[in-house]
């Protein structure tokens, strides 16, 4: 008999005294104060305990009689049958703990978040929040963010809106990718992909029952010439491509927008940090090229934050029309709070202000990172843009030998072998960010990382 079992009641919540018992005895069963095949006492004496009426404690009994987890036994009493299960503790929660949390962090892909002015940061969000809740969504997205991306695209990256093209706002560029793959495929469509590329866009293909189909990639991007036939689709990031960091040159630009003509196929422009150019101007978009076969993606989660979980499509009419069909079939359309964020951001110059601040800021992180590796006889490839630098290895052990070395010494590298669609045979290394650590953190890491690295290169 559990006659001291703890069942406190408070006679002026609005809570029923018999929920409060029923409560009470799973609280007890959950914290194993309770166990299975215990006997509890009648309803006659825990009633008289408590200081309440026998119905009361009848009434708990009931309700733990229904959802099963008491069983009575003909004259012998009511035993607890079943325990509630108990909620995780920390110590036993490991799935929710990220190993790398405590790792200097040097993967690309990452916004400087350094760089972001706090002040013109909260004065967006303030803003943002001082609008009234929206009673229906808008599936193209908002007009104010629509607008301030239509001005982004023509100030910093050369591309005119017109009638021809339409802005869409996204939830990113694999939520994009998803959406063109569900609006303008179908299963098994195939789609040529840079390799390495973005294993991400390669996953929303996938999971839209698109075959993905490598394409190699030099020094000038992805290689046209090798783009298999019957495609339906070209994905790939011409300016600065991901992760080997080369920009396409206009010769090759021409010629992927002769073949998209040619084929009848679209290609998808990722221009996934396309703001952040150092040296030179960079090349006009394949979109304002040929605004008639490309689709153009844009996002804010490599030059600003990941948090506002935005970006943005732009695309002639029949294939926005598509894509806001689809979100109709099903029912979705990008978060509007992210869109607030960065039309104020952008209404009063923050924006363009926080571009001209990262061509400023960043470029130093990248000298310092270039320059212990030059320390170390490591040279690094890619355009002198974007937020990472590429060291390559000879092969995939000495790659393998520098992640993990780097690791037990507190660094994560990411090597390139990961990126890599089918086995790779070349494109061995490292692709190391200088964005995501503040200029501390970067300025601790890169002797690790550039140790690391060389020590692997020679063996």
């Amino acid at each position: 008999m559990l006659d001291d079992l703890p069942i406190p009641l408070d006679r002026t919540a609005p809570e029923p005294l018999s929920v409060q018992v029923a409560d009470a005895l799973r609280a007890a069963a959950t914290d194993r104060v309770l166990r299975v095949g215990d006997r509890l006492p009648s309803s006659r004496a825990l009633a008289q305990r408590l200081g309440v009426s026998r119905t009361v404690v009848a009434g708990a009994y009931d309700q733990l009689h229904a959802e099963g987890w008491l069983t009575g036994k003909h004259g012998s009493g009511t035993y607890l049958s079943t325990a509630p299960a108990a909620a995780p503790t920390t110590t036993d929660a490991h799935h929710d703990t990220d190993p790398d949390a405590n790792l200097l962090d040097l993967s690309p892909g990452a916004p400087c978040a350094e760089a972001v002015d706090s002040a013109a940061w909260r004065r967006a969000w303030r803003a943002a929040g001082d609008q009234a809740p929206e009673t229906r969504k808008n599936r193209a997205g908002e007009p104010d963010f629509r607008t301030a991306v239509a001005d982004h695209l023509l100030r910093h990256r050369g591309l005119a809106a017109g009638p021809g093209s339409v802005v869409l706002a996204t939830a990113g560029a694999s939520s994009a990718v998803a959406e063109l793959a569900a609006a303008l495929l179908a299963p098994g469509d195939t789609v040529a992909i840079e390799d390495p590329g973005y294993l991400r866009a390669v996953g929303a293909f996938r999971a839209a029952g698109i075959e993905v189909l490598p394409v190699p990639v030099d020094a000038g991007g992805l290689c046209v010439d090798r783009i298999p036939a019957g495609v339906r689709a070209v994905y790939c990031t011409p300016a600065h491509q991901f992760p080997l960091g080369a920009m396409m040159p206009a010769s090759r630009r021409v010629e992927l927008i002769e073949f998209a003509r040619t084929t009848g196929a679209f290609v998808i422009e990722d221009d996934y940090d396309g703001e952040l150019r150092y040296d030179t101007a960079p090349l006009p978009l394949l979109a304002s090229m040929a605004p008639d076969v490309v689709v153009h993606l844009g996002t804010t989660s490599k030059i600003i934050a990941t948090t506002l979980g935005v970006g943005w499509l732009v695309a002639r009419p029949d294939i926005t029309d598509a894509v806001l069909t689809h979100r109709t079939h099903i029912g979705s359309s990008p978060s509007p709070a992210g869109q607030h964020v960065l039309s104020e951001f952008a209404r009063h110059g923050d924006l363009s202000r926080h571009l001209r601040r990262l061509r400023r800021v960043v470029p130093p992180r990248r000298a310092l990172v270039v320059d212990e590796l030059a320390r170390h006889g490591l040279p690094v490839t890619g355009d002198d843009a974007g937020s990472h630098v590429v060291v390559e290895l000879p092969d995939a052990a000495a790659e393998h030998h520098a992640v993990t070395t780097a690791r037990t010494r507190g660094v994560l590298l990411d090597g390139l072998a990961r990126h890599h669609l089918a086995e790779p045979d070349h494109h061995f290394g490292v692709a190391i960010g200088y964005t995501a650590l503040n200029s501390t953190d970067l300025a601790r890491a890169m002797p690790i990382a550039a140790s690391c690295l060389a020590q692997a290169s020679r063996r």
